[in-house]
């Protein structure tokens, strides 16, 4: 799986890049297709032995004694080849789907192994729908297309070879229609590839598209209903279904016409093959028996067939390949958190220095943090107040190292973050945010995600959140299942669920973005006592819209569109009657 994660996909081939995921395999698919010979020896034999049954029924003067013994023999040879498929197809399809499961399994963990590793605002700003599209539907596809080429390309192969062999023993002249075929295969398939590519790329960025709008439409289905716009929700996922359809129906139009014109044209093979055959034997130009002359026929119909079969394949591989290309360009993204050989974090103070930090986000040339120059001492709680866009939440996320400083240093307990191992340094943190995410387990494994504290450790963070009331009042306390993103609990209970989870880590650094505003009054007066026991004696970053929530931090820091406006306690700020103090009586007025 890691050598997946660390091969060059965007500068090759998809072809090549498909090959590279089953490098390892490459004797054993020689087995594969052996034992595919092996278990299709009926196809090819049966035909011989047919031939031969109506010979020796037409041949004039035959001995009946002769006869029988043949007979025998060729009921025997028969009997054999068709039985063995039975152990040899088991061991054919075993061959073949060790390696398909596992490069299987291989790719989807190498893909959310990268998606785990890809920045935040790679994730921000990609559909969730599509990347799961990745991981799902462009995985199955790549599987699907190695089980077409481990069924499809061995049969092709023993069809030509055998139908080669045998017309070249029984009438050699005949060879030239078979050499026919290929040629023309080769001929339409390039004529409409390129084609088929377009439109199946089109297809798959619509499908991926889709997707993400699904997923999206699915979360905002409270919100949608609340404010009853079902119709307008549904008339943006029609018009991207609509869209859907104009692309699949282009990949059909095209696929069609590539496999009909490919059968039409086989077919007339066929017939043509058919009576040039019966015109020669009539004129005693092929010196063969009359089974020979079905066996000629039945061969050249089953490498027309094959070949049709084969055609009739390649928008699957099309579609394959498109997949290999939609694989690697998550897999060699760049855009990840470059963590490797950088020193380990084995312990964190909290002291926090931000040293002329400026920020922007990728494609926006405007400053979301310009110039911050703040110096946050260890235990020290800093709120953060300002209008939405004055770079409140984007301070929140340098410290998690979610982005890194375009310009600047920002420095833990003296050393700079560009240069430590983030995730060993994660391990300290804790982050509590507006929307608790919960997943679809019991409410003991949402607290304990991450760690696997003692039943002591786990009830006591519990009575420090408030929980235990909650607890105590279900029927299966801890144990009780919540369904995902905690549909069964209130905000309030979601959030003290997030408290313990953040006691349980026992952090040194506590970031608190917006953790109570969607709290009513009465739910942040609950939350606050349990917040006040999370902060005590760790360094906490406090972003808030809610003044209330704040007017006990050490100092306030108040940011207007990316840079420092004020800094003090409550009541300096008031006393300074700017920004703060006009946010204060706004604030009060609304209460």
């Amino acid at each position: 799986m890691k050598e997946l994660l660390h091969r060059e996909y965007r500068n090759r081939r998809a072809f090549q890049n498909y090959i590279g995921f089953y490098s390892e395999y490459k004797w054993r698919f020689v087995l594969v297709w052996l034992m595919y010979v092996v278990k299709a020896a009926p196809v090819f034999v049966l035909p011989v032995l047919t031939a031969e049954v109506i010979n020796m029924i037409t041949e004039p003067g035959l001995e009946p004694q002769l006869f029988t013994r043949r007979l025998y023999e060729i009921l025997g040879i028969g009997f054999v080849v068709v039985v063995q498929n039975i152990p040899s197809h088991m061991l054919y399809v075993w061959l073949m789907s060790v390696p398909c499961r596992t490069v299987e399994r291989d790719l989807r963990s190498a893909l959310c192994t990268r998606l785990q590793h890809l920045s935040i605002p790679y994730h921000t700003t990609t559909k969730m729908g599509s990347l799961q599209n990745k991981v799902t539907r462009d995985v199955e596809s790549i599987e699907n297309m190695t089980r077409m080429l481990l069924d499809t390309v061995p049969h092709l192969l023993c069809s030509l070879v055998v139908a080669f062999a045998v017309t070249l023993y029984k009438a050699p002249l005949f060879v030239i229609f078979y050499i026919a075929v290929v040629p023309l295969a080769v001929i339409l398939f390039v004529s409409i590839r390129d084609r088929m590519v377009r439109y199946n790329r089109d297809f798959r960025q619509s499908i991926e598209e889709m997707s993400g709008r699904v997923t999206e439409m699915l979360r905002l289905i409270p919100i949608t209903r609340a404010h009853h716009v079902e119709d307008l929700e549904l008339d943006n996922v029609n018009r991207r279904l609509d869209r859907i359809r104009t692309a699949g129906l282009q990949v059909d139009y095209i696929n069609s016409i590539f496999a009909s014109v490919n059968w039409v044209l086989l077919m007339l093979f066929n017939l043509a093959t058919l009576v040039l055959i019966a015109f020669l034997y009539k004129k005693q130009i092929l010196k063969i028996g009359v089974g020979d002359v079905g066996l000629l026929a039945g061969y050249f119909g089953t490498i027309t067939t094959t070949v049709l079969a084969a055609m009739n394949c390649l928008p699957a591989i099309t579609k394959g390949l498109e997949s290999v290309k939609s694989i690697g360009e998550v897999l060699e993204c760049p855009d990840i958190e470059l963590n490797a050989d950088k020193p380990m974090v084995t312990e964190v103070k909290g002291d926090f220095l931000f040293d002329h930090v400026s920020f922007s986000y990728p494609g926006n040339q405007k400053h979301a943090l310009e110039d911050i120059c703040l110096h946050v001492r260890e235990g020290e709680t800093v709120a953060f107040v300002g209008a939405s866009g004055a770079g409140k939440s984007t301070i929140a996320h340098l410290v998690i190292g979610f982005v890194r400083p375009s310009s600047g240093r920002l420095l833990l307990d003296g050393v700079d973050m560009n240069t430590i191992d983030l995730r060993s340094y994660r391990k300290f943190i804790s982050v509590v945010t507006q929307e608790t995410l919960l997943f679809d387990g019991t409410i003991r494994d949402n607290i304990c995600y991450g760690v696997n504290p003692t039943e002591f450790e786990l009830m006591d963070a519990v009575r420090s959140a408030d929980l235990l009331d909650l607890v105590e009042s279900l029927p299966e306390g801890l144990s009780t299942r919540v369904r995902e993103n905690g549909a069964r609990l209130s905000g309030g209970q979601k959030q003290r669920i997030a408290i313990a989870r953040a006691l349980l880590r026992d952090p040194r650094v506590l970031i608190l973005d917006e953790a109570t505003s969607a709290l009513d009054v009465e739910s942040e007066s609950q939350i606050k006592t349990a917040l006040d026991r999370l902060i005590k004696g760790r360094t906490t970053f406090i972003v808030a819209h809610r003044l209330s929530t704040i007017r006990d931090a050490d100092r306030i820091v108040v940011m207007n569109r990316g840079r420092i406006a004020e800094i003090g306690t409550h009541q300096e700020l008031l006393a300074m009657n700017g920004i703060y103090a006009d946010m204060n009586r706004k604030f009060t007025a609304a209460q």
